[in-house]
């Protein structure tokens, strides 16, 4: 089986963190891991393909804000807090809770929120 890559926390860089976080689909992903802890790629409610969702994961593990365990057949999705509060101290902190504020009707999340309100 391949090995995933995933940076060594010294090698975390800020650009490739905010880059990561600026994607409606990826800071919805970030954050309910944060609220519900690890889960699998196929536990989000993401109006997506797979493939897509595969490649957000992918930037957000090459990031270096989530560690991906291979279970099985599924990848578990964690956040790489401690590594990321060591490199860049309060900054996930500060934007998730940036983005709990506005709600998920920024970008990705609208369609879902329209969703529930008509179903």
């Amino acid at each position: 089986m391949k090995q995933l890559h995933h940076p060594e926390r010294k090698d975390i860089q800020l650009a490739s963190v905010l880059y990561a976080l600026s994607d409606p689909v990826r800071l919805y992903v970030v954050s309910e891991i944060r609220k519900h802890g690890a889960q699998a790629c196929n536990s989000f409610k993401v109006p997506i393909a797979k493939s897509t969702l595969t490649h957000h994961s992918r930037t957000l593990r090459e990031a270096g804000i989530v560690n991906t365990r291979v279970q099985g057949t599924q990848r578990i999705l964690s956040l790489r807090t401690e590594d990321l509060e060591e490199r860049f101290p309060a900054l996930l902190d500060s934007i998730l809770l940036a983005y709990e504020k506005t709600g998920p009707g920024e970008g990705f999340g609208e369609q879902e929120q329209v969703a529930e309100e008509q179903g």
